[in-house]
């Protein structure tokens, strides 16, 4: 697409079948006023409620580690074993309280049988009996502590510890080495599950009575500048930053074929309800424009079932929507699903029907 290849096709023909199997849809061109919009300057940001920061819980070594900066990881996945006395510890102690706890429950039982047999007095019963109880208890306890922290199997000489993943994602920052010592609040990790993830703009105060939750927004970022991520404004900050003048609004976005990375700048517009329409244009989505040789262009299904490349020229774009300017006539009807096949049969340059 650098602009020198050989003059491309105005219209190419697609199957019946490689129009279903992509799902090219199309939808009338229509006429309508775009509302005005607002524009905030941000950068992505994962969802606080889908981060998890893996900590090694107990103080120890480092053993193994099983994750890299970037991998995509499913709950429960081993990320690290650490070697730890602590936890030898717990395991022996664990065993002696369960030692205690069969003994104490053998001797509760054994003085029931005789106080049956009025041989033994009840607060004697009583007492065996909570003790037993007690130690059962606390073994349970203690037991479960050791599998929360990752601790597997019930040999008291076994000092590992597994550390898996709570949540699946991809992980965001890893410090952990073999052979390092790590304390029990050492963050090993971070995942995040950025399937959704937030476009945090920061509003400036003239515009704050403008914008509402609720409202469609269309996020653009430096690092893809040809595509749109279609989201809402979720929540608008309460507190003011008093050096730009700026509250923090928070917009969700989708993330499509994993293109959002935590850091990356960009900017929103955000459609507002002013008093004033704007005068109606030609309008269509914006997922029906792609671009051929740095210009954009959109594809007219015509009545015999071709697809001809228009060119247009575009303006103001507000709530997923984008005003053509010129190229195109009310009623024709563009792609607005599947434009970037119908875009590599053109590329390709075919003039016959494709299989």
């Amino acid at each position: 697409e650098s602009g020198e290849h050989e003059k491309l096709p105005s219209r190419v023909r697609l199957s019946a079948k490689v129009v279903a199997d992509a799902g090219i849809k199309t939808a009338p061109v229509a006429l309508k006023s775009l509302p005005l919009t607002v524009d905030l300057t941000g950068e992505v940001a994962a969802d606080p409620d889908r981060v998890a920061q893996i900590s090694a819980r107990v103080p120890g070594r480092v053993a193994d580690v099983r994750y890299k900066e970037g991998d995509r990881v499913q709950a429960g996945a081993l990320l690290a074993v650490l070697e730890s006395a602590d936890v030898a510890r717990a395991r022996a102690d664990l065993r002696s309280t369960q030692a205690r706890a069969q003994v104490a429950q053998q001797n509760a039982q054994r003085l029931e049988t005789l106080a049956r047999a009025g041989l033994a007095a009840g607060q004697e019963v009583a007492a065996a009996r909570a003790e037993a109880d007690a130690l059962s208890a606390e073994a349970a306890a203690a037991q479960r502590t050791l599998l929360t922290a990752g601790a597997q199997g019930d040999n008291p000489s076994v000092a590992r510890l597994e550390v898996r993943a709570p949540i699946a994602g991809t992980i965001l920052s890893r410090d952990a080495v073999r052979g390092q010592t790590v304390s029990a609040d050492h963050v090993l990790a971070v995942v995040a599950d950025l399937d959704s993830a937030y476009f945090v703009g920061r509003l400036f105060e003239k515009n704050i009575a403008r914008v509402h939750s609720g409202e469609r927004a269309e996020v653009r970022l430096n690092a893809y500048p040809d595509e749109v991520f279609i989201g809402n404004v979720e929540r608008i900050g309460n507190q003011l930053d008093p050096t730009a003048r700026t509250v923090v609004a928070r917009i969700a976005i989708k993330n499509r074929d994993e293109r959002l990375k935590v850091g990356l700048f960009g900017k929103a517009r955000v459609a507002v309800a002013d008093a004033t329409p704007t005068p109606p244009q030609l309008v269509v989505p914006l997922n029906a424009v792609v671009r051929i040789a740095e210009e954009p262009v959109v594809f007219v299904r015509q009545t015999d079932g071709h697809f001809e490349v228009h060119p247009v020229k575009l303006g103001r774009s507000a709530e997923g929507q984008v005003e053509t300017l010129s190229g195109l006539r009310a009623g024709e009807e563009v792609v607005v699903e599947g434009a970037f096949t119908v875009k590599s049969v053109v590329l390709k340059g075919s003039f016959a029907e494709e299989d």
